[in-house]
């Protein structure tokens, strides 16, 4: 029963939570019983909410009313610009409370704290490898399969990650997005850049297995392999 007028009165039976007016109890409690009154005609598709259901039948038709009003791309959903605009903005407003570190989706910061626990909830069902997060699982599974999904559009060569193609293309362009701060070298990879490193460091981590010389390039260390 309402107790003052404007405040949060009425109260879940169930779980206690209040709302401000009664009509929200009601949906409130479909999601205690799991029923899901409201079906897309198209695909029958079933959701606790109307307005959910407004927003899937958008994926249906393609229709995205929401536009970002600094660089109008346009969204089928009001909250996907929120989240958007974040990338214009830099607002990371989900941070971690155990390093600080911050987010610009909550989706993002659950994936980040199971760094902290080690919990590995996502297993391989043919190997049963473990991964921190849903995405290595899938990525791993590939290795089973032999799934290439990306494929490079220019020499139709494939690759099971897509950030393996996004550095393939280099090879087409020419582009080499990492230079080092110490020469200005530049590289087509990042892994290649750090190796570079070494040789400004003086630092010589490869070492030949036959005669023991070290090598701070991989490159320079089979090279030299080849005396032998």
């Amino acid at each position: 029963m309402p107790k003052e007028r404007g405040k949060s009165v009425y109260d879940c039976d169930i779980c206690g939570k209040s709302f401000s007016l009664k009509s929200y109890i009601a949906t409130h409690k479909l999601t205690h019983t799991g029923e899901k009154p409201y079906h897309c005609d198209i695909c029958g598709k079933s959701f606790s909410m109307k307005f959910n259901l407004d927003t899937h039948r958008l994926t249906n038709t393609g229709e995205k009313p929401y536009q970002c009003d600094i660089c109008s791309k346009t969204f089928a959903r009001r909250s996907a610009v929120t989240v958007h605009k974040r990338i214009h903005t830099g607002e990371k407003p989900f941070q971690c409370d155990i390093c600080g570190k911050s987010f610009s989706r909550d989706g993002n910061l659950a994936a980040h704290k199971v760094i902290h626990t080690g919990e590995k909830p996502f297993q391989c069902d043919i190997c049963g490898k473990s991964f921190t997060h849903k995405s290595g699982v899938i990525v791993h599974k590939r290795t089973h399969t032999g799934e290439k999904p990306y494929q490079c559009d220019i020499c139709d060569k494939s690759f099971s990650q897509s950030g393996d193609l996004s550095t393939h293309r280099f090879i087409h362009t020419g582009e080499k997005p990492y230079h080092c701060d110490i020469c200005s070298k530049s590289f087509t990879q990042k892994g290649h850049l750090s190796r570079h490193k070494g040789v400004h460091s003086g630092v010589k981590s490869h070492h030949c297995d036959t005669c023991g010389e070290s090598f701070s390039e991989i490159d320079h260390l089979t090279t030299h392999r080849l005396i032998h």
